[in-house]
């Protein structure tokens, strides 16, 4: 070659000492191959050639990306003030770092639009994310794509009306579908509207009734009646009405078990409440902590079961812990537990806790944050090993995230 040519050179593959060029495959082949990729690795490898980068909007590399069972979750963060008028920030759970994504075009603000800057992310499921605003507006995004879709909106006056208690998702590589349970909790009976992506409408009003001869809500005081203040030991006004972030104000989750659909989320004084949207009753769990304890609580789900996470001061120190109700013996028990090296860094400083759980995996992602300061830690359930996450840096500037959404990095969830 002359000096300076450049020559392009095919990209090899080896396997077991015999080495082909790629660029060969079959086309079929290749996206079979590349779907198994992790999605960042995926998008760092289409900058290898052209027919390489033509896959991602490939039709049937979307079909094979389909048939892969689960992907590792990434978090969606979302910072101090709610604002998503930036780069969403998310935290890669397969590579252990934070990725700032592209902007999601219908969440700017547009001089010609009306402003979206409000809406906030309050529910996910699968590669989707749904965002909300006040009164009874919904978008769901894919954060990976950044391809968005604004939903037919729930009406205004009916949810002003009624009070709206918990949003949750649901998805499947066909449509999605979002719950929305209402009520003046817990002075009357609760009820739930669907919106399905098939038809982009919500269905009628269903209703949900106190389920009276439950055995574990019969031995649950009243307390829930009003709200309660009592003195901490600091000496602080405390109300027993749990004082939530915005985008965790309708958190809650659903299950499926037993061919039962099944949305949990906490009232507000901080105790579990079930609603079998499938039989149409609901109840509450009895508390895990009594009703004049300081403590910060939530609810995640992973592998098809609910768990309650509770950050609370014991014997001067912080302990934060995670429950499981056990249905044999109608309690709640321990299942894991943060180190104590690593909780008593919290005690005394008001530390909220905000938690998300992964469907398809055993991990939960903890945002802890006070005035004084802010930590993330990932836990497996399973083996109750938890790992502090480093600070996120962005442009050279800490992000302070309060609280987070689990989703799939899926190409092909579709809107």
């Amino acid at each position: 070659m002359d000096r300076g040519q450049k020559r392009k050179l095919p990209v090899m593959c080896e396997d077991e000492g015999v080495r082909f060029p790629l660029d060969e495959l079959n086309q079929d082949v290749l996206e079979r191959v590349l779907s198994w990729l992790p999605t960042s690795t995926f998008f760092r490898n289409t900058s290898v050639c052209k027919k390489w980068k033509s896959v991602a909007d490939s039709a049937t590399f979307k079909l094979a990306c389909l048939q892969i069972p689960a992907r590792d979750p990434w978090f969606f963060m979302v910072d101090s003030q709610s604002h998503l008028n930036y780069h969403p920030i998310v935290f890669d759970s397969t590579e252990k770092t934070w990725k700032k994504l592209n902007s999601l075009p219908l969440l700017q603000k547009n001089k010609y639009l009306d402003s979206c800057s409000n809406f906030i992310p309050v529910a996910a499921s699968g590669g989707l994310i749904c965002f909300h605003r006040e009164p009874g507006e919904f978008i769901a995004c894919n954060p990976v794509t950044s391809s968005c879709r604004r939903l037919a909106s729930l009406d205004s006056q009916w949810q002003k009306s009624k009070h709206l208690q918990a949003i949750s998702m649901t998805s499947t590589s066909e449509c999605f579908k979002l719950v929305s349970v209402s009520g003046e909790y817990p002075y009357s009976i609760l009820s739930f509207r669907t919106y399905n992506s098939s038809t982009d409408q919500w269905e009628e009003d269903a209703v949900l009734n106190r389920k009276i001869d439950n055995p574990v809500e019969t031995e649950i005081e009243t307390e829930d009646d009003f709200s309660l203040y009592f003195l901490s030991k600091c000496g602080n006004v405390i109300s027993t009405n749990l004082q939530r972030n915005p985008c965790k104000q309708y958190s809650s989750v659903i299950i499926h078990k037993n061919d039962e659909e099944i949305l949990y989320f906490l009232s507000s004084s901080g105790t579990v409440v079930s609603c079998n949207l499938t039989h149409k009753f609901f109840f509450e769990y009895p508390r895990i902590l009594p009703v004049f304890s300081e403590y910060a609580i939530d609810i995640i789900e992973s592998e098809g079961e609910i768990y309650v996470v509770v950050l609370h001061e014991f014997l001067e120190t912080a302990t934060l812990r995670v429950w499981k109700w056990d249905e044999k013996n109608q309690l709640w028990v321990q299942i894991a537990a943060m180190p104590p090296a690593m909780s008593h860094e919290f005690y005394g400083k008001k530390v909220d806790i905000n938690c998300t759980g992964t469907g398809n995996g055993h991990q939960m992602l903890v945002c802890l944050n006070s005035a004084e300061n802010y930590s993330y830690a990932l836990c497996n359930l399973v083996t109750n090993e938890w790992i502090e996450l480093p600070q996120c840096y962005m442009n050279g500037e800490s992000k302070e995230l309060v609280c987070a959404f689990s989703f799939e990095p899926r190409i092909e969830a579709s809107l």
